[in-house]
Protein backbone atom coordinates (compact mmCIF):
# COMPACT_ATOMS: atom_id res chain seq x y z
CA UNK A 1 0.00 0.00 0.00
CA UNK A 2 1.50 3.30 -1.11
CA UNK A 3 1.66 6.18 1.35
CA UNK A 4 -0.03 9.49 0.56
CA UNK A 5 2.69 12.07 -0.36
CA UNK A 6 0.64 14.83 1.29
CA UNK A 7 0.45 12.94 4.59
CA UNK A 8 4.16 12.15 4.43
CA UNK A 9 4.96 15.84 4.03
CA UNK A 10 2.71 16.74 6.96
CA UNK A 11 4.42 14.10 9.10
CA UNK A 12 7.86 15.41 8.14
CA UNK A 13 6.83 18.98 8.97
CA UNK A 14 5.45 17.87 12.35
CA UNK A 15 8.66 16.00 13.12
CA UNK A 16 10.74 19.07 12.27
CA UNK A 17 8.64 21.23 14.63
CA UNK A 18 8.90 18.64 17.40
CA UNK A 19 12.63 18.31 16.83
CA UNK A 20 13.05 22.05 17.31
CA UNK A 21 10.95 22.01 20.48
CA UNK A 22 12.91 19.07 21.86
CA UNK A 23 16.20 20.79 21.12
CA UNK A 24 15.11 23.95 22.94
CA UNK A 25 13.75 22.05 25.90
CA UNK A 26 16.82 19.81 26.04
CA UNK A 27 19.21 22.77 25.92
CA UNK A 28 17.35 24.58 28.72
CA UNK A 29 17.20 21.39 30.80
CA UNK A 30 20.92 20.79 30.29
CA UNK A 31 21.66 24.33 31.52
CA UNK A 32 19.62 23.76 34.69
CA UNK A 33 21.24 20.34 35.26
CA UNK A 34 24.73 21.84 34.93
CA UNK A 35 23.77 24.45 37.53
CA UNK A 36 22.56 21.67 39.81
CA UNK A 37 25.80 19.67 39.44
CA UNK A 38 28.00 22.72 40.03
CA UNK A 39 26.04 23.85 43.09
CA UNK A 40 26.00 20.33 44.56
CA UNK A 41 29.78 20.17 44.24
CA UNK A 42 30.24 23.52 46.01
CA UNK A 43 27.36 23.58 48.53
CA UNK A 44 27.93 23.14 52.27
CA UNK A 45 25.66 20.09 52.44
CA UNK A 46 22.77 19.44 54.76
CA UNK A 47 19.30 20.95 54.45
CA UNK A 48 20.63 24.43 53.64
CA UNK A 49 22.88 23.01 50.96
CA UNK A 50 19.94 21.20 49.37
CA UNK A 51 17.92 24.42 49.42
CA UNK A 52 20.81 26.30 47.80
CA UNK A 53 20.96 23.72 44.99
CA UNK A 54 17.19 24.03 44.44
CA UNK A 55 17.36 27.83 44.52
CA UNK A 56 20.24 27.88 42.01
CA UNK A 57 18.25 25.70 39.61
CA UNK A 58 15.20 27.95 40.00
CA UNK A 59 17.41 31.04 39.51
CA UNK A 60 18.68 29.55 36.24
CA UNK A 61 15.10 28.82 35.21
CA UNK A 62 14.16 32.42 36.06
CA UNK A 63 17.08 33.77 33.99
CA UNK A 64 15.98 31.66 31.01
CA UNK A 65 12.49 33.13 31.24
CA UNK A 66 13.79 36.70 31.53
CA UNK A 67 15.72 36.15 28.30
CA UNK A 68 12.69 34.59 26.61
CA UNK A 69 10.23 37.32 27.62
CA UNK A 70 11.82 40.61 28.60
CA UNK A 71 14.62 41.03 26.06
CA UNK A 72 12.14 41.13 23.15
CA UNK A 73 11.35 44.74 24.04
CA UNK A 74 14.93 45.81 23.30
CA UNK A 75 15.25 44.28 19.84
CA UNK A 76 11.66 43.63 18.70
CA UNK A 77 11.07 47.01 16.99
CA UNK A 78 14.41 46.81 15.16
CA UNK A 79 13.55 43.31 13.90
CA UNK A 80 9.98 44.27 12.99
CA UNK A 81 11.23 47.24 10.95
CA UNK A 82 13.77 44.96 9.20
CA UNK A 83 16.68 47.09 10.36
CA UNK A 84 18.25 43.83 11.50
CA UNK A 85 17.48 40.16 10.99
CA UNK A 86 16.07 37.99 13.78
CA UNK A 87 19.31 35.99 13.99
CA UNK A 88 21.38 39.18 14.08
CA UNK A 89 19.19 40.68 16.78
CA UNK A 90 19.44 37.56 18.94
CA UNK A 91 23.22 37.52 18.56
CA UNK A 92 23.62 41.20 19.43
CA UNK A 93 21.16 41.04 22.33
CA UNK A 94 22.70 37.87 23.78
CA UNK A 95 26.22 39.35 23.70
CA UNK A 96 25.22 42.72 25.17
CA UNK A 97 22.78 41.30 27.73
CA UNK A 98 25.51 39.01 29.08
CA UNK A 99 28.10 41.81 28.89
CA UNK A 100 25.84 44.20 30.78
CA UNK A 101 25.19 41.61 33.48
CA UNK A 102 28.85 40.64 33.94
CA UNK A 103 30.49 44.05 33.47
CA UNK A 104 27.94 46.38 35.05
CA UNK A 105 25.64 44.08 37.00
CA UNK A 106 27.17 45.11 40.29
CA UNK A 107 28.99 43.29 43.05
CA UNK A 108 26.14 43.79 45.53
CA UNK A 109 22.43 43.40 44.87
CA UNK A 110 19.26 44.12 46.79
CA UNK A 111 17.69 40.87 47.96
CA UNK A 112 14.30 42.39 48.86
CA UNK A 113 13.32 43.86 45.49
CA UNK A 114 12.14 47.50 45.71
CA UNK A 115 11.96 47.33 49.53
CA UNK A 116 8.35 46.13 49.44
CA UNK A 117 8.69 44.06 52.63
CA UNK A 118 10.54 44.70 55.88
CA UNK A 119 13.32 42.09 56.31
CA UNK A 120 13.41 42.85 60.05
CA UNK A 121 10.06 41.04 60.39
CA UNK A 122 11.40 37.81 58.88
CA UNK A 123 11.86 35.36 61.74
CA UNK A 124 15.10 33.60 60.81
CA UNK A 125 17.41 32.52 58.00
CA UNK A 126 15.34 29.42 57.23
CA UNK A 127 12.20 31.50 56.71
CA UNK A 128 14.14 33.94 54.52
CA UNK A 129 15.45 31.10 52.34
CA UNK A 130 11.98 29.59 51.94
CA UNK A 131 10.54 33.03 51.12
CA UNK A 132 13.10 33.80 48.42
CA UNK A 133 12.88 30.33 46.88
CA UNK A 134 9.09 30.60 46.67
CA UNK A 135 9.32 34.10 45.15
CA UNK A 136 11.80 32.98 42.49
CA UNK A 137 9.75 29.93 41.55
CA UNK A 138 6.47 31.86 41.30
CA UNK A 139 8.02 34.63 39.17
CA UNK A 140 9.74 32.15 36.85
CA UNK A 141 6.59 30.10 36.29
CA UNK A 142 4.53 33.23 35.59
CA UNK A 143 7.09 34.48 33.05
CA UNK A 144 7.02 31.06 31.40
CA UNK A 145 3.22 31.18 31.12
CA UNK A 146 3.27 34.77 29.82
CA UNK A 147 5.83 33.82 27.15
CA UNK A 148 3.68 30.85 26.09
CA UNK A 149 0.68 33.22 25.79
CA UNK A 150 2.74 35.70 23.75
CA UNK A 151 2.40 38.48 26.34
CA UNK A 152 5.47 40.61 27.18
CA UNK A 153 5.33 41.33 30.93
CA UNK A 154 7.56 43.06 33.47
CA UNK A 155 10.05 40.71 35.13
CA UNK A 156 10.52 43.28 37.90
CA UNK A 157 6.79 43.17 38.66
CA UNK A 158 6.89 39.37 38.60
CA UNK A 159 9.63 39.15 41.24
CA UNK A 160 8.02 41.97 43.26
CA UNK A 161 4.77 40.01 43.34
CA UNK A 162 6.65 36.87 44.34
CA UNK A 163 8.46 38.56 47.24
CA UNK A 164 5.26 40.30 48.33
CA UNK A 165 3.16 37.12 48.40
CA UNK A 166 5.75 34.96 50.15
CA UNK A 167 6.57 37.82 52.53
CA UNK A 168 2.94 38.15 53.62
CA UNK A 169 2.74 34.38 54.03
CA UNK A 170 5.86 34.47 56.21
CA UNK A 171 5.24 37.60 58.28
CA UNK A 172 1.62 38.69 57.88
CA UNK A 173 0.07 41.70 56.14
CA UNK A 174 2.07 44.18 58.21
CA UNK A 175 5.35 43.09 56.61
CA UNK A 176 4.48 44.81 53.31
CA UNK A 177 5.16 48.44 52.44
CA UNK A 178 1.78 49.15 50.85
CA UNK A 179 2.79 52.64 49.72
CA UNK A 180 5.52 51.06 47.59
CA UNK A 181 3.07 48.47 46.28
CA UNK A 182 0.74 51.29 45.17
CA UNK A 183 3.65 53.03 43.44
CA UNK A 184 4.36 49.84 41.52
CA UNK A 185 0.68 49.50 40.60
CA UNK A 186 0.77 53.10 39.34
CA UNK A 187 3.50 52.11 36.87
CA UNK A 188 0.98 49.91 35.05
CA UNK A 189 -0.50 53.18 33.76
CA UNK A 190 2.47 55.56 33.93
CA UNK A 191 4.91 53.42 31.93
CA UNK A 192 2.89 52.64 28.80
CA UNK A 193 1.24 56.07 28.68
CA UNK A 194 4.56 57.93 28.91
CA UNK A 195 6.23 55.60 26.42
CA UNK A 196 3.30 55.83 24.02
CA UNK A 197 3.04 59.63 24.17
CA UNK A 198 6.78 60.18 23.67
CA UNK A 199 7.00 57.67 20.81
CA UNK A 200 3.93 59.18 19.12
CA UNK A 201 5.35 62.67 19.61
CA UNK A 202 8.60 61.79 17.86
CA UNK A 203 6.74 60.06 15.03
CA UNK A 204 4.57 63.13 14.50
CA UNK A 205 7.71 65.30 14.50
CA UNK A 206 9.25 63.09 11.80
CA UNK A 207 6.09 63.28 9.73
CA UNK A 208 5.78 67.06 9.99
CA UNK A 209 9.46 67.79 9.34
CA UNK A 210 10.33 65.05 6.82
CA UNK A 211 7.67 62.75 5.36
CA UNK A 212 5.02 65.45 4.85
CA UNK A 213 7.48 67.64 2.93
CA UNK A 214 7.48 67.74 -0.89
CA UNK A 215 11.25 67.00 -1.02
CA UNK A 216 11.73 64.29 1.62
CA UNK A 217 15.44 63.75 1.16
CA UNK A 218 16.24 67.45 1.37
CA UNK A 219 14.33 67.63 4.67
CA UNK A 220 16.06 64.45 5.86
CA UNK A 221 19.51 65.97 5.33
CA UNK A 222 18.65 68.58 7.96
CA UNK A 223 16.47 66.61 10.37
CA UNK A 224 17.93 63.10 10.49
CA UNK A 225 21.33 64.18 11.92
CA UNK A 226 19.46 66.18 14.60
CA UNK A 227 17.18 63.25 15.42
CA UNK A 228 20.09 60.84 15.70
CA UNK A 229 21.99 63.34 17.86
CA UNK A 230 19.01 63.50 20.23
CA UNK A 231 19.02 59.71 20.27
CA UNK A 232 22.75 59.71 21.07
CA UNK A 233 22.18 62.08 23.99
CA UNK A 234 19.28 59.99 25.31
CA UNK A 235 21.09 56.66 25.10
CA UNK A 236 24.37 57.95 26.50
CA UNK A 237 22.53 59.50 29.45
CA UNK A 238 20.40 56.37 29.87
CA UNK A 239 23.34 53.97 29.86
CA UNK A 240 25.35 56.22 32.20
CA UNK A 241 22.48 56.47 34.70
CA UNK A 242 21.20 52.90 34.45
CA UNK A 243 23.64 50.64 32.64
CA UNK A 244 26.80 51.82 34.41
CA UNK A 245 25.31 52.76 37.78
CA UNK A 246 27.05 49.85 39.52
CA UNK A 247 30.44 50.73 38.00
CA UNK A 248 30.52 54.55 37.98
CA UNK A 249 28.22 56.89 39.90
CA UNK A 250 26.83 59.48 37.47
CA UNK A 251 24.56 62.31 38.52
CA UNK A 252 21.88 63.42 36.07
CA UNK A 253 23.90 66.54 35.23
CA UNK A 254 27.15 64.68 34.57
CA UNK A 255 25.35 61.98 32.55
CA UNK A 256 23.57 64.67 30.52
CA UNK A 257 26.81 66.54 29.85
CA UNK A 258 28.45 63.31 28.70
CA UNK A 259 25.42 62.70 26.50
CA UNK A 260 25.68 66.21 25.04
CA UNK A 261 29.34 65.66 24.08
CA UNK A 262 28.52 62.34 22.42
CA UNK A 263 25.50 63.90 20.70
CA UNK A 264 27.68 66.67 19.22
CA UNK A 265 30.14 64.15 17.80
CA UNK A 266 27.33 61.99 16.41
CA UNK A 267 25.64 65.01 14.81
CA UNK A 268 28.82 65.87 12.91
CA UNK A 269 29.28 62.26 11.82
CA UNK A 270 25.63 61.89 10.76
CA UNK A 271 25.70 65.13 8.72
CA UNK A 272 28.51 63.69 6.63
CA UNK A 273 26.94 60.22 6.51
CA UNK A 274 23.54 61.52 5.35
CA UNK A 275 25.10 63.87 2.79
CA UNK A 276 27.04 60.97 1.26
CA UNK A 277 24.19 58.48 1.47
CA UNK A 278 21.27 60.68 0.33
CA UNK A 279 22.11 60.88 -3.42
CA UNK A 280 21.90 57.07 -3.67
CA UNK A 281 18.51 56.84 -1.92
CA UNK A 282 15.01 57.26 -3.33
CA UNK A 283 13.23 60.50 -2.48
CA UNK A 284 10.43 58.76 -0.53
CA UNK A 285 9.70 57.15 2.83
CA UNK A 286 11.76 54.07 1.97
CA UNK A 287 14.80 56.24 1.33
CA UNK A 288 14.33 58.14 4.59
CA UNK A 289 13.90 54.89 6.52
CA UNK A 290 17.26 53.60 5.34
CA UNK A 291 18.99 56.45 7.21
CA UNK A 292 17.77 55.02 10.53
CA UNK A 293 19.16 51.50 10.04
CA UNK A 294 22.57 51.83 11.70
CA UNK A 295 21.29 53.91 14.67
CA UNK A 296 18.65 51.23 15.37
CA UNK A 297 21.31 48.52 15.57
CA UNK A 298 23.26 50.58 18.11
CA UNK A 299 20.03 51.26 20.01
CA UNK A 300 19.26 47.54 20.27
CA UNK A 301 22.78 46.87 21.58
CA UNK A 302 22.71 49.67 24.16
CA UNK A 303 19.21 48.80 25.38
CA UNK A 304 20.33 45.19 25.80
CA UNK A 305 23.44 46.22 27.72
CA UNK A 306 21.48 48.43 30.12
CA UNK A 307 18.82 45.75 30.52
CA UNK A 308 21.40 43.08 31.33
CA UNK A 309 23.05 45.36 33.89
CA UNK A 310 19.76 46.12 35.65
CA UNK A 311 17.44 43.15 35.21
CA UNK A 312 19.97 40.43 35.95
CA UNK A 313 19.19 41.30 39.57
CA UNK A 314 15.68 39.91 39.07
CA UNK A 315 17.21 36.47 38.56
CA UNK A 316 20.24 36.59 40.83
CA UNK A 317 19.08 38.96 43.60
CA UNK A 318 17.01 36.37 45.45
CA UNK A 319 19.59 33.68 44.65
CA UNK A 320 22.41 35.87 46.01
CA UNK A 321 20.32 36.46 49.15
CA UNK A 322 19.75 32.73 49.61
CA UNK A 323 23.46 32.02 49.08
CA UNK A 324 24.37 34.69 51.63
CA UNK A 325 21.86 33.33 54.15
CA UNK A 326 23.17 29.80 53.70
CA UNK A 327 26.79 30.85 54.11
CA UNK A 328 26.32 33.37 56.95
CA UNK A 329 23.18 32.07 58.62
CA UNK A 330 21.58 35.54 58.68
CA UNK A 331 19.02 37.68 56.87
CA UNK A 332 20.29 40.59 54.79
CA UNK A 333 18.79 43.34 52.64
CA UNK A 334 21.83 43.43 50.36
CA UNK A 335 24.11 40.57 49.43
CA UNK A 336 27.39 40.14 47.58
CA UNK A 337 27.08 38.33 44.25
CA UNK A 338 29.54 35.46 43.76
CA UNK A 339 30.83 35.06 40.21
CA UNK A 340 29.00 31.76 39.74
CA UNK A 341 25.68 33.38 40.68
CA UNK A 342 26.24 36.22 38.19
CA UNK A 343 27.14 33.69 35.49
CA UNK A 344 23.88 31.85 36.13
CA UNK A 345 22.01 35.09 35.45
CA UNK A 346 24.08 36.26 32.48
CA UNK A 347 24.25 32.92 30.64
CA UNK A 348 20.63 32.11 31.46
CA UNK A 349 19.31 35.37 30.01
CA UNK A 350 21.37 34.96 26.82
CA UNK A 351 20.38 31.29 26.44
CA UNK A 352 16.69 31.99 27.10
CA UNK A 353 16.73 34.71 24.46
CA UNK A 354 18.36 32.44 21.89
CA UNK A 355 16.05 29.48 22.57
CA UNK A 356 12.67 31.07 23.23
CA UNK A 357 13.05 34.80 22.47
CA UNK A 358 11.89 34.79 18.81
CA UNK A 359 8.20 34.37 19.75
CA UNK A 360 8.03 37.57 21.81
CA UNK A 361 10.37 39.42 19.43
CA UNK A 362 7.84 38.81 16.63
CA UNK A 363 4.95 39.84 18.87
CA UNK A 364 6.54 43.17 19.79
CA UNK A 365 8.13 43.79 16.40
CA UNK A 366 5.39 42.93 13.92
CA UNK A 367 2.19 41.48 15.39
CA UNK A 368 0.91 44.51 17.34
CA UNK A 369 1.28 46.95 14.44
CA UNK A 370 3.44 47.36 11.33
CA UNK A 371 6.75 49.06 12.04
CA UNK A 372 9.20 50.72 9.71
CA UNK A 373 12.62 52.04 10.73
CA UNK A 374 11.41 55.56 11.56
CA UNK A 375 8.70 54.15 13.85
CA UNK A 376 11.20 51.79 15.48
CA UNK A 377 13.46 54.79 16.11
CA UNK A 378 10.60 56.54 17.91
CA UNK A 379 10.00 53.51 20.15
CA UNK A 380 13.69 53.13 20.99
CA UNK A 381 14.19 56.80 21.90
CA UNK A 382 10.93 56.80 23.87
CA UNK A 383 12.27 53.92 25.99
CA UNK A 384 15.43 55.84 26.90
CA UNK A 385 13.80 59.25 27.49
CA UNK A 386 10.96 57.81 29.58
CA UNK A 387 13.37 56.04 31.93
CA UNK A 388 15.46 59.23 32.26
CA UNK A 389 12.40 61.36 33.05
CA UNK A 390 10.96 58.80 35.44
CA UNK A 391 14.21 58.43 37.36
CA UNK A 392 14.43 62.21 37.87
CA UNK A 393 10.84 62.53 39.09
CA UNK A 394 10.92 59.36 41.16
CA UNK A 395 8.20 57.70 39.09
CA UNK A 396 8.01 53.89 39.03
CA UNK A 397 8.24 52.64 35.45
CA UNK A 398 8.76 49.33 33.69
CA UNK A 399 11.00 49.08 30.63
CA UNK A 400 8.71 46.39 29.23
CA UNK A 401 5.61 48.54 29.61
CA UNK A 402 7.42 51.56 28.11
CA UNK A 403 8.54 49.71 24.98
CA UNK A 404 5.19 48.03 24.36
CA UNK A 405 3.41 51.32 25.12
CA UNK A 406 5.64 52.95 22.50
CA UNK A 407 4.58 50.36 19.91
CA UNK A 408 0.92 51.00 20.67
CA UNK A 409 1.55 54.77 20.66
CA UNK A 410 2.92 54.87 17.12
CA UNK A 411 0.21 52.49 15.95
CA UNK A 412 -2.65 54.57 17.35
CA UNK A 413 -1.12 57.80 15.99
CA UNK A 414 -0.98 56.26 12.52
CA UNK A 415 -4.62 55.21 12.87
CA UNK A 416 -5.64 58.74 13.85
CA UNK A 417 -3.70 60.37 11.00
CA UNK A 418 -4.98 57.96 8.36
CA UNK A 419 -8.59 58.30 9.51
CA UNK A 420 -8.28 62.10 9.58
CA UNK A 421 -6.83 62.14 6.07
CA UNK A 422 -9.54 59.81 4.74
CA UNK A 423 -12.23 62.07 6.20
CA UNK A 424 -10.63 65.13 4.59
CA UNK A 425 -10.65 63.41 1.20
CA UNK A 426 -14.31 62.49 1.64
CA UNK A 427 -15.18 66.04 2.67
CA UNK A 428 -13.41 67.36 -0.42
CA UNK A 429 -15.45 65.01 -2.60
CA UNK A 430 -18.66 66.06 -0.82
CA UNK A 431 -17.89 69.74 -1.45
CA UNK A 432 -17.33 68.93 -5.13
CA UNK A 433 -20.54 66.95 -5.52
CA UNK A 434 -21.64 69.14 -8.44
CA UNK A 435 -18.25 69.23 -10.17
CA UNK A 436 -17.04 66.91 -12.92
CA UNK A 437 -14.70 64.02 -12.08
CA UNK A 438 -11.66 65.61 -13.75
CA UNK A 439 -11.96 68.73 -11.55
CA UNK A 440 -12.25 66.63 -8.39
CA UNK A 441 -9.24 64.49 -9.28
CA UNK A 442 -7.16 67.55 -10.16
CA UNK A 443 -7.96 69.14 -6.77
CA UNK A 444 -7.15 65.89 -4.94
CA UNK A 445 -3.84 65.60 -6.77
CA UNK A 446 -2.86 69.15 -5.74
CA UNK A 447 -4.06 68.45 -2.19
CA UNK A 448 -2.01 65.26 -1.92
CA UNK A 449 1.18 67.02 -3.09
CA UNK A 450 0.72 70.03 -0.83
CA UNK A 451 2.48 70.58 2.50
CA UNK A 452 0.56 70.32 5.77
CA UNK A 453 0.08 74.10 5.99
CA UNK A 454 -1.00 74.31 2.37
CA UNK A 455 -3.50 71.50 2.89
CA UNK A 456 -5.05 73.48 5.74
CA UNK A 457 -5.37 76.58 3.56
CA UNK A 458 -6.88 74.60 0.68
CA UNK A 459 -9.51 73.06 2.97
CA UNK A 460 -10.34 76.43 4.55
CA UNK A 461 -10.74 78.06 1.13
CA UNK A 462 -12.87 75.16 -0.10
CA UNK A 463 -15.18 75.33 2.93
CA UNK A 464 -15.48 79.11 2.60
CA UNK A 465 -16.34 78.84 -1.09
CA UNK A 466 -18.88 76.08 -0.39
CA UNK A 467 -20.31 77.54 2.81
CA UNK A 468 -23.81 76.47 1.90
CA UNK A 469 -22.90 72.80 1.49
CA UNK A 470 -21.33 71.97 4.84
CA UNK A 471 -21.78 68.45 6.16
CA UNK A 472 -24.52 67.80 8.67
CA UNK A 473 -23.77 66.10 12.00
CA UNK A 474 -25.32 62.82 10.86
CA UNK A 475 -23.23 62.87 7.68
CA UNK A 476 -20.06 63.42 9.70
CA UNK A 477 -20.96 60.47 11.94
CA UNK A 478 -21.41 58.31 8.85
CA UNK A 479 -17.97 59.42 7.65
CA UNK A 480 -16.41 58.34 10.95
CA UNK A 481 -17.98 54.91 10.64
CA UNK A 482 -17.03 54.62 6.98
CA UNK A 483 -13.36 55.44 7.56
CA UNK A 484 -12.71 53.45 10.72
CA UNK A 485 -9.18 52.13 10.24
CA UNK A 486 -7.51 49.71 12.65
CA UNK A 487 -3.72 49.50 12.44
CA UNK A 488 -3.30 48.12 15.98
CA UNK A 489 -4.39 44.59 16.85
CA UNK A 490 -6.99 45.06 19.61
CA UNK A 491 -6.91 41.42 20.73
CA UNK A 492 -3.21 41.72 21.54
CA UNK A 493 -3.81 45.00 23.36
CA UNK A 494 -6.38 43.34 25.63
CA UNK A 495 -4.23 40.24 26.19
CA UNK A 496 -1.13 42.22 27.12
CA UNK A 497 -3.04 44.66 29.34
CA UNK A 498 -4.66 41.75 31.19
CA UNK A 499 -1.27 40.08 31.70
CA UNK A 500 0.19 43.32 33.09
CA UNK A 501 -2.65 43.81 35.56
CA UNK A 502 -2.55 40.29 36.97
CA UNK A 503 1.25 39.85 37.09
CA UNK A 504 1.72 41.02 40.69
CA UNK A 505 -1.45 39.37 42.10
CA UNK A 506 -0.77 36.10 40.26
CA UNK A 507 2.85 35.80 41.35
CA UNK A 508 1.97 36.90 44.89
CA UNK A 509 -0.69 34.21 45.24
CA UNK A 510 1.53 31.52 43.70
CA UNK A 511 4.55 32.41 45.86
CA UNK A 512 2.43 32.33 49.04
CA UNK A 513 1.27 28.84 48.11
CA UNK A 514 4.84 27.73 47.33
CA UNK A 515 6.08 29.18 50.65
CA UNK A 516 3.54 27.18 52.65
CA UNK A 517 4.38 24.04 50.65
CA UNK A 518 8.15 24.44 51.19
CA UNK A 519 7.75 25.27 54.88
CA UNK A 520 5.36 22.34 55.39
CA UNK A 521 7.79 19.94 53.72
CA UNK A 522 10.84 21.12 55.71
CA UNK A 523 9.43 21.74 59.19
CA UNK A 524 10.20 18.85 61.58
Amino acid sequence: MESDPVNVKKLEAALLVNRGELFRFGSALLFVVLIMLFTMANSPGGQHGTLLVAAAMIGGYMALNIGANDVANNVGPAVGSQAITLAGAITIAAIFEASGALIAGGEVVGTIKNGIIDPGLIADADTFIWLMTAALLAAAIWLNLATAMGAPVSTTHAIVGGVLGAGIAAGGWGIADWAEVLRIAASWVISPVLGGLIAAGFLYLIKRTITYRPDLMRAARTMVPLLIAVMAWAFTTYVALKGLSHVLAFSFVSASLLGAVVAGVIWLMMRRYVAEKAPDLSNDKEGVNELFTVPLIFAAALLSFAHGANDVANAVGPLAGINDAVMSGGVTERAAIPLWVMLVGAVGIALGLALYGPKLIRTVGSEITDLDKARAYCIAIAAAITVILASQFGLPVSSTHIAVGGVFGVGFLREYLKVSYARKIEEIRSHHHDADQATVEAFLERFDAASVDEKGRMLAELKAARAGSTLHKAERKDLRRLHRIELVKRSLLLRIAAAWVITVPATALASAMFFFMIRGALLP
